[in-house]
């Protein structure tokens, strides 16, 4: 568990103020990184530009930088930090996880502002109870808890000003700015990455789209007694807030010292949903970021809390998945190239070594379910294996390839319900529920 150093702090608005302070923190940055090579070349050392750039020092600057700016820019290091988790040391892998627990937050004023502008003044009066400190802070928004006079309770998610205006600039320098580290490969294009990030930040940003997937998720899973769904209320909700049912639970970190046969079975859920999102409903969540779900121990009912990020699934791309994991599954080498292809997870052109050592990445994977059918994720050595096979394969500068979009986003909710199987250390049977949807 992270511990929260957030407080109240306005937010920089404005495209022109936004860059000067990543900015600055490039700057800095790039000053550390110049006095680390220094010193590297004064004792004999050959300075590497990634050790330079992953310092705790610099981590921790950009960190406190992006928690500070939120918007896009805590957006894109919110993946970073998800997707590098196994990359990083220890030390800063922990550092860059505070962007995944929380950002800071608006003072009073500039929120009494926000909401004088969506809702008019004395907005207060319409609420018995409305607290001004934020129950949690994110990228894009911040969440208060509030009490209608007839008793609802209600969980109201405030964007912050500024940030759906800056979500092209804010990418674009973030993205200067890790090509620059050295983070990603030199020869890598990662345009159509940044691209991704500005078409989901821009979706996210459209609080009347997400109350629309919030309305049709809650639809589909009422009755499920596993899942909750907060319900919308329109009267307090438009295009910059939402307001929707508080839901109480906990961190789904909780479950971390939970008895085995609870984190199997929630993982287990978790991992059924998302292959029903992929395969029947043909709509999925994207973002598998942990503070999205929440579980209410009480009722043994995983809370889903935020669908900003939900989109339709091209069917292509279903089909394509299902055909790799049939393939996968009776071990046909041939067949799981041809779904490859169809997903883009290689170029027709791909050399013949490169598309062998994916298959192999793919195969190995399948290896860790057993003969029961079950997956152990609290057996690290395999996901070890995986990851550095996987870093290995990404340095390689003969094969730099970005996926197309459909295949990014389902791609990025599966790994991230493998991450939090991982984290929980669940044991579930894949096998079984492969096998329902092939």
């Amino acid at each position: 568990m992270v511990e929260s150093r957030s407080q109240p702090r306005a937010i920089p608005v404005g495209r022109a103020t936004r860059a000067a302070r990543l900015g600055g923190a490039s700057l800095s940055i790039a000053s550390n990184m110049a006095l680390g090579g220094a010193r590297e070349l004064i004792q004999g050392r050959r300075p590497e530009l990634r050790g330079l750039m992953l310092t705790p020092g610099n981590i921790g600057r950009l960190t406190a930088e992006l928690a500070r700016m939120r918007g896009a820019a805590m957006k894109v290091g919110q993946l970073v930090s998800m997707d590098a988790g196994d990359v990083l040391p220890p030390e800063l892998a922990q550092i860059m996880a505070r962007l995944r627990a929380d950002a800071d937050f608006m003072p009073p004023k500039q929120l009494r502002d926000v909401l004088d502008a969506q809702w008019g003044k004395n907005w207060i009066k319409r609420f018995k109870k409305f607290d001004v400190r934020p129950v949690a802070a994110a990228s894009i928004g911040q969440v208060h808890r509030a009490i209608t006079h007839d008793g609802r309770e209600l969980a109201i998610k405030v964007q912050y000003p500024g940030v759906k205006e800056s979500i092209d600039s804010d990418v674009s320098n973030v993205g200067a700015l890790v090509k620059v580290s050295g983070i990603v490969p030199s020869g890598l294009d990662i345009a159509p990455l940044l691209e991704v990030a500005k078409r989901q930040l821009h979706e996210e940003a459209d609080y009347a789209r997400e109350a629309s997937e919030l309305q049709r998720f809650g639809a589909w899973l009422e009755g499920d007694a596993r899942f909750a769904v907060p319900g919308l209320m329109e009267e307090f909700s438009g295009p910059r807030v939402l307001a929707m049912d508080f839901l109480r639970g906990k961190d789904i970190d909780v479950l971390e010292n939970a008895p085995q046969e609870e984190r199997d079975r929630v993982t287990h859920e978790l991992f059924e949903l998302t292959l029903r999102e992929l395969f029947e409903l043909g709509h999925m969540q994207s973002d598998p970021n942990f503070a999205n779900y929440r579980y209410d121990a009480e009722n043994q009912r995983l809370l889903l809390l935020d669908f900003g990020a939900a989109r339709a699934v091209d069917p292509a791309t279903a089909e394509g998945y299902r055909a790799m994991l049939r393939a996968l599954m009776a071990e046909d080498r041939l067949a799981m190239d041809e779904a490859a292809l169809v997903l883009g997870v290689y170029a027709p052109g791909t050399a013949e070594v490169h598309r062998e050592a994916i298959l192999n990445l793919i195969v190995r994977g399948k290896s860790g379910i057993g003969p029961d059918g079950v997956f152990d994720f609290g057996a690290g050595a395999l996901r070890r294996e995986l990851t550095e096979a996987g870093m290995k394969l990404a340095e390689d500068q003969a094969f730099l390839h970005v996926p197309p979009v459909e295949t990014l986003y389902v791609q990025r909710k599966l790994a991230g319900m493998f991450l939090l199987a991982s984290k929980l250390r669940a044991r579930v049977n894949l096998e079984s529920l492969f096998n329902r949807w092939l």
